[in-house]
């Protein structure tokens, strides 16, 4: 990676996104139609670092898994 004004920064984030949407994809493939709380435990440990998740997004990611939604996009 080179430094021209940002570019290394866009790439670790879009590296950050992809990680964060893979493991919300496996998730909702693997916990689809469970109970919210343990869709949402599961988030909680597997989810990569990432600035700016909150608890609230969380619940609400679980809660689309939980009905067998996969918000991931993927």
């Amino acid at each position: 990676m080179t430094n021209d004004g940002g570019g290394e920064m866009a790439d670790l984030t879009q590296r950050s996104d992809g990680a964060l949407f893979t493991t919300v994809h496996e998730i909702a493939q693997g916990f689809a139609g469970r109970p919210v709380e343990e869709v949402a435990e599961v988030l909680q440990r597997r989810l990569p670092s990432a600035p700016g998740i909150q608890q609230e997004e969380i619940r609400k990611i679980a809660e689309e898994i939980s009905v067998g939604r996969d918000p991931s996009g993927l």
